[in-house]
């Protein structure tokens, strides 16, 4: 019997697989999550609906003209090009398979999975209007750029209309625009629309004066800014009232149509203002893939439909699943940016520690969110800023603002176009990016016919296909009956 050479091979050596992680999202969280991982020995992929990271803080200053999209929303295959380990998808993903830990995802008509050693679930949260979704055609949020966009050009329009209209009553409406919801985006475009306004277009139309325009913000709660406290939120007020807006609290949106709203106030009459343009900013609701955990899982969601998690972020009897940012719900932690970078590193790190350092889940220390303050801009020169105990108003907090908010800016380049966009906007109120086209402002209800219309032809198809197979039942069952005969 023949012995085999020594250097034939028997058998497969089997290559070790690396630890496969996979994150959802590229937002703050799931961005800085990957960052942190890229010396790690794991592969990475991050999936995210759209091929940017948004730096959505900025993102009314999109709207009203003052920078450009790609000034805040870099793409991420760009930014983690030079991480080895790291493969960025772009897919929409629709179903988390918690027990066969796999993501289910579909990038246009292409479905595909990614399996998982540990998931960073980290995809943000989308405006909410409380149950009454029908507003959001009325009044667009200022969540993605899709919305920034749409709500440039409705801005925009509604002086350009104003512009031509004969109708007195109708030019009101056209230049009244609302902001509900009086929190840091609300206070923030609510100023830039009356900067816009007063300043920016001054003397660029014939027969109306831009600075006519009546900005409203209203909100159902008392005060603006409340998580600021009262005196930066009256500190904000008062600089907005200077600048001609309207606040309106403690009034309650009942009502959104194509022209205007109805609102509640609290001795429970109800009144109307009629506006052309409308913005809404007035809360948040976690992605839906919040209630897709909790339903596979024994986690539990808030009102909001943030996922409680653990301390260390994980799901309950899924130390493999980590959910940060706008996702999670933890010790009443605000959904700010620093929550969740913070988290996000939080979460690679402790992924790092088991797989090259051997420790296990039980090792994981509680995560500590270290609050570096809040801010928001008002107008050029003024913001608040709220550090522990020390409050800040005016143009010092404004200058800090600026400095903060060009730190976390991604990329050297941005952050240079930026300080130049900014620069034209504080030496002469000049905005560069104020083109507008008729197809953002329709872009929302074209889609919206495009899926009715897709969903009707679907049901068609399956209605014929139902009824051909009850033909085809039908003449098989007369066959047999002729044969019987026979």
């Amino acid at each position: 019997m023949t012995e085999p050479a020594s250097d034939q091979v028997t058998a497969a050596t089997p290559v070790p697989r690396r630890h496969r992680v996979v994150i959802i999202g590229s937002g703050f969280g799931g961005l800085f999550a990957a960052q942190q991982l890229e010396k790690a020995d794991v592969d990475v992929t991050l999936i995210a609906k759209t091929g940017h990271h948004l730096f959505q803080p900025l993102l009314y200053q999109v709207a009203t003209g003052i920078l450009s999209v790609g000034e805040i929303a870099p793409p991420t295959r760009l930014i983690l090009r030079d991480q080895k380990n790291a493969t960025v998808v772009l897919g929409d993903v629709n179903k988390i398979d918690v027990a066969g830990k796999r993501v289910h995802a579909t990038a246009g008509h292409i479905a595909f999975d990614l399996e998982y050693d540990s998931l960073v679930v980290a995809a943000g949260a989308n405006q909410s209007y409380f149950g009454n979704d029908h507003f959001e055609r009325w009044a667009p949020g200022m969540k993605t750029v899709d919305d920034a966009l749409e709500l440039r050009s409705r801005i925009l329009g509604c002086f350009e209309q104003a512009e031509v209209i004969d109708d007195e009553d109708e030019r009101r409406r056209l230049l009244t625009f609302i902001i509900v919801g009086a929190g840091p985006t609300g206070v923030e475009m609510a100023g830039q629309v009356a900067e816009l306004a007063q300043h920016t277009l001054k003397d660029s139309f014939r027969r109306i004066d831009p600075a006519s325009a009546r900005v409203i913000l209203l909100d159902a709660a008392p005060a603006v800014l409340p998580p600021f406290g009262n005196n930066l939120g009256n500190a904000a007020r008062a600089r907005l009232e200077k600048m001609g807006v309207e606040i309106q609290l403690n009034a309650m949106v009942t009502d959104v149509d194509y022209n205007g709203i109805e609102v509640k106030d609290p001795d429970g009459s109800v009144r109307r203002i009629d506006a052309s343009c409308k913005i809404w900013s007035a809360g948040v609701k976690a992605s839906p893939l919040g209630r897709m955990l909790a339903d596979q899982t024994d986690a539990e969601i808030d009102r909001a439909g943030r996922v409680l998690v653990r301390k260390d972020l994980s799901l309950p009897g899924h130390p493999e699943i980590f959910v940060v940012g706008d996702m999670m719900s933890l010790d009443n932690l605000p959904g700010v940016a620093q929550v969740a970078i913070q988290g996000g590193k939080y979460a690679a790190k402790q992924i790092i520690n088991e797989v090259e350092k051997g420790k296990t889940p039980a090792d994981r220390p509680p995560f500590k969110y270290f609050d570096k303050g809040s801010m928001a801009t008002v107008s050029r020169y003024s913001a608040v800023v709220k550090m522990g105990k020390i409050e800040i108003s005016g143009f010092i907090a404004w200058v800090m603002w600026l400095i903060v908010h060009l730190a976390y800016l991604i990329g050297f380049k941005n952050r240079i176009t930026t300080m130049f966009s900014w620069g034209m906007h504080m030496g002469g109120d000049h905005r560069s990016q104020l083109t507008s086209t008729k197809q953002w402002v329709y872009a929302r209800q074209a889609i919206e016919r495009v899926a009715a219309d897709e969903a009707a032809a679907l049901r068609t198809a399956e209605q014929a296909r139902r009824d051909s197979a009850a033909t085809d039942s039908n003449a098989d069952r007369a066959g047999q009956d002729a044969e019987s005969v026979h």
